[in-house]
Protein backbone atom coordinates (compact mmCIF):
# COMPACT_ATOMS: atom_id res chain seq x y z
CA UNK A 1 0.00 0.00 0.00
CA UNK A 2 1.28 3.55 -1.07
CA UNK A 3 1.84 5.91 1.88
CA UNK A 4 2.12 9.52 2.52
CA UNK A 5 5.86 10.98 2.28
CA UNK A 6 6.80 14.12 3.43
CA UNK A 7 6.96 16.77 0.86
CA UNK A 8 10.26 17.79 0.81
CA UNK A 9 11.56 13.56 1.02
CA UNK A 10 13.36 14.49 -2.98
CA UNK A 11 14.39 17.95 -2.24
CA UNK A 12 17.61 18.35 -3.78
CA UNK A 13 20.37 21.30 -4.10
CA UNK A 14 21.71 19.78 -7.59
CA UNK A 15 18.16 20.03 -9.06
CA UNK A 16 16.59 22.99 -8.72
CA UNK A 17 14.11 22.94 -11.59
CA UNK A 18 12.99 19.15 -10.54
CA UNK A 19 12.36 20.75 -6.41
CA UNK A 20 8.76 21.98 -7.89
CA UNK A 21 7.19 18.79 -8.56
CA UNK A 22 5.09 16.86 -6.76
CA UNK A 23 7.24 13.65 -4.89
CA UNK A 24 4.55 11.28 -4.67
CA UNK A 25 3.92 11.99 -8.66
CA UNK A 26 7.47 11.47 -8.94
CA UNK A 27 7.77 8.19 -6.83
CA UNK A 28 4.38 6.48 -8.71
CA UNK A 29 5.46 7.64 -12.47
CA UNK A 30 9.21 6.84 -12.59
CA UNK A 31 10.24 3.74 -14.22
CA UNK A 32 13.83 3.41 -12.46
CA UNK A 33 15.50 6.21 -10.58
CA UNK A 34 14.35 9.57 -10.39
CA UNK A 35 13.36 10.59 -13.59
CA UNK A 36 12.73 14.37 -12.74
CA UNK A 37 16.20 14.79 -10.72
CA UNK A 38 17.97 12.71 -14.26
CA UNK A 39 15.74 15.14 -16.62
CA UNK A 40 17.46 18.39 -14.65
CA UNK A 41 20.85 17.07 -14.78
CA UNK A 42 20.78 16.57 -18.33
CA UNK A 43 19.09 19.53 -19.27
CA UNK A 44 21.51 21.73 -17.14
CA UNK A 45 24.43 22.17 -20.53
CA UNK A 46 21.76 22.95 -22.60
CA UNK A 47 19.75 25.41 -24.20
CA UNK A 48 17.01 24.58 -24.83
CA UNK A 49 13.82 27.03 -25.62
CA UNK A 50 10.28 27.44 -26.77
CA UNK A 51 9.27 26.23 -30.07
CA UNK A 52 12.16 23.86 -30.40
CA UNK A 53 10.91 20.31 -31.05
CA UNK A 54 12.15 17.55 -29.05
CA UNK A 55 12.34 13.75 -29.00
CA UNK A 56 12.06 12.21 -25.85
CA UNK A 57 13.13 9.15 -26.62
CA UNK A 58 12.21 6.02 -24.42
CA UNK A 59 10.08 8.72 -21.78
CA UNK A 60 8.21 5.91 -20.00
CA UNK A 61 4.96 7.72 -18.20
CA UNK A 62 6.02 10.35 -19.97
CA UNK A 63 6.58 12.61 -16.55
CA UNK A 64 10.27 13.34 -18.46
CA UNK A 65 7.97 14.91 -21.25
CA UNK A 66 6.02 17.40 -18.89
CA UNK A 67 9.04 18.54 -17.44
CA UNK A 68 10.51 19.18 -20.94
CA UNK A 69 7.42 21.29 -21.62
CA UNK A 70 6.77 23.38 -18.41
CA UNK A 71 9.93 24.11 -17.88
CA UNK A 72 11.44 24.78 -21.41
CA UNK A 73 8.83 25.60 -23.27
CA UNK A 74 9.66 22.73 -25.91
CA UNK A 75 7.25 20.74 -28.16
CA UNK A 76 8.03 17.43 -26.72
CA UNK A 77 7.44 13.89 -28.94
CA UNK A 78 6.69 11.64 -25.58
CA UNK A 79 8.08 8.44 -27.38
CA UNK A 80 8.01 5.11 -25.55
CA UNK A 81 7.64 1.34 -26.75
CA UNK A 82 6.57 -0.12 -23.51
CA UNK A 83 4.23 2.39 -22.43
CA UNK A 84 0.67 3.60 -24.19
CA UNK A 85 0.14 7.08 -25.50
CA UNK A 86 -3.57 7.14 -23.57
CA UNK A 87 -1.17 8.05 -20.26
CA UNK A 88 1.38 9.95 -21.42
CA UNK A 89 -1.65 11.86 -22.67
CA UNK A 90 -3.31 11.90 -19.77
CA UNK A 91 -0.20 13.26 -17.55
CA UNK A 92 -0.11 16.15 -20.61
CA UNK A 93 -3.59 17.21 -19.64
CA UNK A 94 -3.30 17.17 -16.28
CA UNK A 95 -0.29 19.74 -16.18
CA UNK A 96 -1.71 21.48 -18.52
CA UNK A 97 0.60 21.43 -21.41
CA UNK A 98 -0.95 18.99 -23.95
CA UNK A 99 -0.25 21.92 -26.61
CA UNK A 100 3.40 21.05 -25.77
CA UNK A 101 3.19 17.32 -25.84
CA UNK A 102 2.78 14.41 -28.93
CA UNK A 103 2.61 11.46 -27.43
CA UNK A 104 3.55 8.43 -29.66
CA UNK A 105 3.93 4.93 -28.85
CA UNK A 106 7.23 3.31 -30.82
CA UNK A 107 10.17 1.40 -30.99
CA UNK A 108 13.14 3.21 -30.66
CA UNK A 109 14.62 1.44 -33.76
CA UNK A 110 11.66 1.83 -36.04
CA UNK A 111 10.75 5.25 -35.07
CA UNK A 112 7.95 7.25 -37.40
CA UNK A 113 9.61 10.43 -38.09
CA UNK A 114 10.74 12.43 -40.96
CA UNK A 115 15.33 12.80 -41.50
CA UNK A 116 16.00 15.87 -39.61
CA UNK A 117 12.99 16.66 -37.92
CA UNK A 118 14.17 17.82 -34.20
CA UNK A 119 16.08 19.61 -32.77
CA UNK A 120 17.03 17.76 -29.98
CA UNK A 121 16.81 13.94 -29.09
CA UNK A 122 16.84 13.08 -25.29
CA UNK A 123 16.78 9.79 -23.61
CA UNK A 124 16.51 9.57 -19.41
CA UNK A 125 17.35 6.13 -17.89
CA UNK A 126 16.89 4.40 -21.38
CA UNK A 127 19.22 4.28 -23.75
CA UNK A 128 21.32 1.79 -22.78
CA UNK A 129 18.51 -0.82 -24.05
CA UNK A 130 19.31 -0.24 -27.57
CA UNK A 131 21.72 2.68 -28.06
CA UNK A 132 24.65 0.37 -27.10
CA UNK A 133 24.17 -1.10 -30.64
CA UNK A 134 27.51 0.01 -32.42
CA UNK A 135 25.29 1.32 -35.50
CA UNK A 136 22.33 3.15 -33.33
CA UNK A 137 23.71 6.20 -33.04
CA UNK A 138 24.03 6.13 -36.93
CA UNK A 139 20.15 5.33 -37.20
CA UNK A 140 19.05 7.98 -34.42
CA UNK A 141 21.34 10.80 -35.59
CA UNK A 142 19.49 10.74 -39.00
CA UNK A 143 16.66 12.51 -37.50
CA UNK A 144 18.29 15.44 -35.81
CA UNK A 145 18.80 18.40 -37.85
CA UNK A 146 22.37 19.42 -38.95
CA UNK A 147 24.01 21.43 -35.41
CA UNK A 148 21.22 19.49 -33.35
CA UNK A 149 21.92 18.18 -30.30
CA UNK A 150 21.78 14.87 -28.54
CA UNK A 151 21.68 13.93 -24.74
CA UNK A 152 21.51 10.69 -22.71
CA UNK A 153 21.69 9.78 -18.85
CA UNK A 154 21.96 6.53 -17.87
CA UNK A 155 22.88 4.41 -14.99
CA UNK A 156 26.18 2.73 -15.43
CA UNK A 157 29.78 2.20 -14.17
CA UNK A 158 32.34 4.14 -12.42
CA UNK A 159 34.74 1.58 -12.86
CA UNK A 160 35.19 -1.77 -14.47
CA UNK A 161 34.53 -4.88 -12.49
CA UNK A 162 38.40 -6.85 -12.67
CA UNK A 163 36.86 -10.56 -11.57
CA UNK A 164 33.44 -10.69 -12.06
CA UNK A 165 30.36 -9.04 -10.17
CA UNK A 166 31.74 -7.86 -6.76
CA UNK A 167 30.23 -9.48 -4.02
CA UNK A 168 28.19 -6.53 -2.41
CA UNK A 169 26.72 -5.69 -5.94
CA UNK A 170 25.24 -9.87 -6.86
CA UNK A 171 22.06 -9.21 -5.37
CA UNK A 172 21.30 -6.29 -7.11
CA UNK A 173 22.73 -6.90 -10.99
CA UNK A 174 20.38 -8.44 -12.73
CA UNK A 175 20.74 -10.18 -16.09
CA UNK A 176 19.78 -6.22 -17.54
CA UNK A 177 22.92 -4.64 -15.95
CA UNK A 178 24.73 -5.98 -18.64
CA UNK A 179 24.13 -3.37 -20.60
CA UNK A 180 25.83 -1.21 -17.84
CA UNK A 181 29.45 0.70 -19.51
CA UNK A 182 31.70 3.26 -18.18
CA UNK A 183 31.95 6.66 -19.50
CA UNK A 184 35.17 5.68 -21.28
CA UNK A 185 33.23 3.21 -22.85
CA UNK A 186 30.15 5.72 -24.09
CA UNK A 187 32.76 8.41 -25.22
CA UNK A 188 34.73 5.92 -27.48
CA UNK A 189 31.21 4.52 -29.12
CA UNK A 190 30.08 8.12 -30.14
CA UNK A 191 33.20 10.13 -30.77
CA UNK A 192 34.60 7.34 -33.19
CA UNK A 193 31.73 7.53 -35.26
CA UNK A 194 32.77 11.20 -36.01
CA UNK A 195 28.79 11.77 -36.24
CA UNK A 196 28.66 14.21 -33.05
CA UNK A 197 30.71 16.36 -30.86
CA UNK A 198 30.66 16.02 -27.67
CA UNK A 199 29.75 18.78 -25.41
CA UNK A 200 29.65 17.14 -21.75
CA UNK A 201 30.66 13.73 -21.08
CA UNK A 202 30.82 13.08 -17.33
CA UNK A 203 29.26 11.37 -14.10
CA UNK A 204 26.51 13.19 -11.79
CA UNK A 205 28.19 13.97 -9.05
CA UNK A 206 27.54 11.98 -5.58
CA UNK A 207 25.09 9.32 -8.30
CA UNK A 208 25.18 6.16 -5.87
CA UNK A 209 24.14 8.47 -2.87
CA UNK A 210 21.26 10.06 -4.76
CA UNK A 211 20.51 6.61 -5.97
CA UNK A 212 20.27 5.21 -2.10
CA UNK A 213 18.09 8.15 -1.29
CA UNK A 214 15.86 7.78 -4.19
CA UNK A 215 15.63 3.95 -3.37
CA UNK A 216 14.54 5.28 0.61
CA UNK A 217 12.13 7.76 -0.45
CA UNK A 218 10.62 4.72 -2.44
CA UNK A 219 10.83 2.12 1.21
CA UNK A 220 9.39 5.24 2.67
CA UNK A 221 6.08 5.53 0.44
CA UNK A 222 5.96 1.42 0.05
CA UNK A 223 6.83 1.90 -3.73
CA UNK A 224 10.52 0.25 -3.07
CA UNK A 225 9.95 -3.51 -5.66
CA UNK A 226 13.41 -4.07 -4.95
CA UNK A 227 13.97 -3.12 -1.27
CA UNK A 228 17.51 -4.58 -0.89
CA UNK A 229 18.69 -2.64 -3.22
CA UNK A 230 18.66 0.67 -0.84
CA UNK A 231 21.72 -1.27 1.37
CA UNK A 232 23.22 -2.67 -1.66
CA UNK A 233 23.56 1.20 -3.19
CA UNK A 234 24.97 2.58 0.33
CA UNK A 235 27.61 -0.05 0.67
CA UNK A 236 28.31 0.49 -2.69
CA UNK A 237 29.13 4.05 -2.31
CA UNK A 238 29.86 4.97 -5.58
CA UNK A 239 32.86 2.63 -6.10
CA UNK A 240 30.84 1.13 -9.57
CA UNK A 241 27.49 2.17 -9.73
CA UNK A 242 26.70 5.80 -10.62
CA UNK A 243 24.73 7.72 -13.85
CA UNK A 244 26.76 9.22 -17.11
CA UNK A 245 25.74 11.75 -18.90
CA UNK A 246 26.65 12.46 -22.60
CA UNK A 247 25.28 15.52 -24.49
CA UNK A 248 27.00 16.25 -28.01
CA UNK A 249 26.00 18.12 -31.11
CA UNK A 250 25.62 16.21 -34.62
CA UNK A 251 27.94 17.12 -36.87
CA UNK A 252 26.52 16.14 -39.80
Amino acid sequence: MNKQVDSTILHCDQFPRANKYDPMWILQNSMGCNVIWLTDFLTQPMDLRPGMRVLDLGCGKGISSVFLAKEFGVHVYAVDLWEDADGKWEQAKEHGVSHLITPVKADARDLPFAKGFFDVILCVDAYIYFGTDDLYLNYITRFLCPGGKIGMVVPGLMKEFTDGVPEHLTDFWGQDCWCWHTLTWWRKLWERTGLVSAEAADTLPNGCALYARWKAAQDAAGLNHWPQDTETLRKDAGEYVGFIRMVAANTQ
